[in-house]
C-alpha cells in the first residue's frame, strides 16, 4: 500500500523531519511505499486566492497546483501529516495547503444544504510534535482543542479516518530523541488495520 507522507516545516534538520523520515522507513521495513510531500521545500503558495474562489463556487475547475495536490493523495491509501505544533494549531504553511486543497467538489460537496462527504477512503494518521509536556495539553484542554479542530473539524466533516492522531511531546532532548523509534514504529503499523481486514476476508472466502 501507498502513504503521502506531508511535512510542513521549513528546516530539513528539523525534529519534524527526522519524525517524517523515521515513520517512511518503518513504512518500507513492513513492505509499503511512501511519497513524501515537503510543502516548504516544493514551495506550495498557501494563500487562498480568487481562483480558489471561483473553484468553492464551482464556477471554474481549482488551480492546477490544487489539482496536482488532490492528485497526489488520490493515488495513495493513506495521508500522513507531520508538523510541528504552532500555537496549538498546525503551521499556516499546512493550514493553508488544507484550505485550498481540501476543496468543495473534491473533499466534500455542498448541495441543497446538505454535505456529500468524498473522501471516505482516505486513511489519515496525524502526528503533531510539540516542545511541552502532556500535563500543559490536559491541564489547558489544548489536545482536546486540537483534536475537534483538525480530526473532527476538518477531516470527519470531508468522510475521511482518522486512524491515527498523536501528539509527539517533548521537554528536554532526551525525550527528543525518543520519539524517532516512536515514529518508525508508528510508520511500521500503518497499514496494519488494512491487513488484518484483507486476512479476514480471505479467510471467509
Amino acid at each position: 500500500m501507498n502513504a503521502l507522507i506531508v511535512v510542513a516545516h521549513p528546516d530539513p534538520q528539523s525534529l519534524t523531519h527526522a519524525v517524517a523520515a523515521q515513520l517512511a522507513e518503518g513504512l518500507s521495513r513492513s513492505g509499503h511505499a511512501h511519497e513524501v510531500a515537503d510543502l516548504a521545500a516544493e514551495g506550495f503558495d498557501p494563500r487562498f486566492n480568487q481562483d480558489d474562489v471561483a473553484g468553492f463556487y464551482l464556477r471554474e475547475p481549482a488551480p492546477a497546483d490544487v489539482r496536482a495536490e488532490q492528485a497526489r493523495i488520490d493515488r495513495n491509501d493513506a495521508l500522513v501529516l507531520v508538523f510541528p505544533v504552532y500555537w496549538w494549531s498546525m503551521p499556516g504553511l499546512l493550514k493553508g495547503w488544507i484550505d485550498r486543497v481540501f476543496a468543495n467538489g473534491w473533499a466534500y460537496e455542498e448541495k441543497d444544504g446538505r454535505v456529500a462527504k468524498k473522501l471516505q477512503r482516505l486513511r489519515v494518521h496525524l502526528l503533531g510534535i510539540g516542545g511541552a509536556g502532556a500535563g500543559t495539553y490536559r491541564k489547558h484542554g489544548y489536545d482536546v482543542a486540537m483534536n475537534t479542530q483538525i480530526d473532527h473539524g476538518i477531516f470527519d466533516y470531508c468522510g475521511a479516518r482518522v486512524l491515527t492522531s498523536e501528539l509527539l511531546l517533548h521537554t528536554n532532548p532526551g525525550e527528543a530523541a525518543a520519539l524517532l523509534p516512536k515514529a518508525f514504529a508508528l510508520g511500521r503499523g500503518l497499514f496494519a488495520e488494512a491487513a488484518q481486514g484483507e486476512a479476514a476476508q480471505g479467510e471467509a472466502a
